[in-house]
């Protein structure tokens, strides 16, 4: 093999080991002799061969699952408790710079504030307000990956596993509870029903006529309805309300 072909093979290989193609969603952190030149890209990048190195940073939203974790609430319950972190990388140089690995240190930190977190509340805060802590995790993770160069745009609770007894427990006190409901709607109906029979009897008591048309009307729906003979007592005082009408016979 001649010089000549040496020598083209060395700068081929150089040429392809200084060339770097990027994506757009892609930065490149470039070290030179050690020392941060900064992030460049995406496009096309140019390293010096043997004396520039570069690492690849993402710039995409990270899902990151954060794995089910043993909490025990203010009242005093073990729960496991698991969540999804969003965050993405703003600034390059400080994920490369600030820590090792940035992936691995906001999933730990995901985790003990998860801890943390729902370790200060109780089980029916945790499962009725959980917009509001899901607020409070996003909001102590994002502080505390800041300067890491990392934005948390989101954290949800996703699951949360309750002993059995428990599930039992809170079965029990929902079906009490909607039986009250229930109670107190059948209590409020005999309440509402009584008003009106009161504000009717008011009503009879001051105009007799109206006892007497409701006893014939009960009489035609007892009629109506059975067809075997009824004997049927009359008051005293319906025969005389008819006997004190006054006779409107022609006159001859």
């Amino acid at each position: 093999m001649s010089g000549i072909t040496i020598l083209v093979i060395v700068v081929v290989f150089i040429l392809i080991s200084a060339i770097r193609i990027l994506k757009e969603y892609e930065r490149g952190v470039i070290f030179r002799l050690g020392r941060i030149v900064g992030a460049k890209g995406p496009g096309l990048i140019i390293l010096i061969p043997l004396v520039d190195k570069m690492v690849k940073v993402s710039l995409r939203t990270v899902v990151l699952d954060v794995p089910p974790q043993d909490v025990i609430t203010k009242d005093n319950v073990s729960i496991q408790v698991n969540a999804v972190v969003y965050f993405r990388v703003l600034d390059p140089n400080k994920a490369i710079l600030e820590v090792e690995n940035y992936l691995y240190a906001t999933s730990q930190l995901a985790q003990t504030t998860l801890r943390s977190v729902l370790g200060e509340v109780d089980l029916d805060d945790l499962l009725s307000s959980r917009e509001s802590i899901n607020q409070k995790l996003q909001e102590i993770i994002d502080r505390e990956t800041d300067p890491w160069g990392i934005k948390v745009s989101m954290v949800e609770v996703k699951h949360i596993d309750l002993p059995e007894e428990m599930r039992r427990a809170m079965a029990a006190q929902a079906e009490a509870e909607r039986e009250r409901r229930a109670k107190i709607i059948a209590a409020e109906g005999e309440f509402q029903a009584a008003q009106k029979l009161s504000d009717a009897a008011k009503i009879m008591s001051k105009y007799p006529i109206t006892l007497q048309l409701r006893y014939l009307q009960t009489l035609g729906l007892i009629a109506a309805e059975n067809n075997s003979t009824t004997i049927f007592p009359v008051p005293i005082e319906f025969m005389r309300a008819f006997s004190a009408m006054p006779d409107k016979s022609p006159q001859e």
